[in-house]
C-alpha cells in the first residue's frame, strides 16, 4: 500500500538524519546558542514550499523567540505558484530582499533550500554573509552533481558556514503511483522542519549547559500563555519584522 510505503521512507529518512547528521546538528546547535547568548537573530528564508521552515520556526508554542523570518511574498505559492518558481531561479534579486531586514553581524541564517541549485537562496546566503552572519544551509547532497544555475555555478552547500544534508532524494517525492514512474509522497518538508526544530533543540541544550534560559514561547491557548507571550513580544516587537 503506498501509505505504508511512505511511512517507511519517512521513518527512514528521518533515521537517516537523526544517525547521519547529528554532529554537525550539534555543531549548528552551538553556533546557534553563541548568537542567542548575544541576544542576536536566526534569520530564517525559504522559497516555495521551503519557505515553510519560516513559519515552523516562527512565533509558534515551544518556538524560540529570537527568530525573525524572512518573509518575501514573491517567492511563495499564494502569489503564483509559476511564478516563485520563475523567481528563484533569478539572480541579482536576494539582496534587495535581505536589505529589508535587519541582518547584523554576529546573527545566524538559516536557509533551506532541498536542491541548493537556484540563484536566489545561493545569493541570499552569499549576502548575510556579507553582512556578518553565520550562515546554515540546509539542502540535499544528492544535488550536488547536478549543475547549479547560479551564476558561478555553486551549490548552496558551496556558500554556506554549516551545510546540513536532508538526505531527500532527486525529485523529492518518494512513491511511485504512475506505470510511468512519477512519484508522489514528497519528503522535503519532514526531513527539513524535522532538521529545523532539532537545531533549535541543540542550541537550547548548548545554552543550559551554560546556565543561560533559552527565550521559548509559551502556547497562548493555555492558561497564562499569553501573559508570559506579552513579555517577549515587547522586548521583541522593534527588532522582528513580522511581530
Amino acid at each position: 500500500m503506498f501509505v505504508n510505503d511512505y511511512y517507511n521512507n519517512t521513518a527512514q529518512i528521518l533515521s537517516t538524519i537523526f544517525t547521519e547528521e547529528s554532529n554537525v546538528i550539534n555543531q549548528a546547535g552551538t553556533a546557534l546558542a553563541q548568537v542567542f547568548k548575544r541576544d542576536g537573530l536566526l534569520h530564517v528564508f525559504g522559497c516555495g514550499h521551503s519557505h515553510m521552515v519560516e513559519e515552523e520556526l516562527f512565533f509558534r508554542a515551544g518556538g524560540l523567540a529570537l527568530i525573525n523570518p524572512i518573509f518575501e511574498t514573491s517567492t511563495m505559492l499564494h502569489e503564483g505558484a509559476v511564478k516563485s518558481s520563475q523567481i528563484e531561479r533569478m539572480s541579482g534579486y536576494a539582496h534587495l530582499v535581505l536589505e529589508r531586514y535587519p541582518v547584523a553581524p554576529g546573527d545566524a541564517l538559516l536557509i533551506a533550500s532541498t536542491s541548493g541549485i537556484n540563484s536566489f537562496p545561493i545569493e541570499m546566503a552569499q549576502a548575510a554573509k556579507k553582512a556578518g552572519a553565520t550562515v546554515i544551509g540546509i539542502s540535499s547532497f544528492f544535488y550536488l552533481d547536478h549543475p547549479s544555475r547560479q551564476i558561478d555555478g555553486l551549490h548552496l552547500k558551496d556558500v554556506c558556514d554549516i551545510a546540513i544534508n536532508n538526505h531527500v532524494p532527486v525529485g523529492d517525492a518518494s512513491v511511485q503511483v504512475r506505470s510511468d514512474g512519477t512519484k508522489s509522497g514528497p519528503l522535503s518538508t519532514l526531513a527539513t522542519i524535522f532538521i529545523a526544530n532539532s537545531l533549535m533543540l541543540a542550541a537550547c541544550d548548548q545554552l543550559n549547559k551554560w546556565g543561560i534560559e533559552p527565550k521559548v514561547y509559551r502556547s497562548g491557548n493555555c492558561q497564562g500563555g499569553d501573559e508570559y507571550n506579552a513579555n517577549l513580544i515587547t522586548q521583541l516587537r522593534p527588532r522582528i519584522k513580522h511581530l
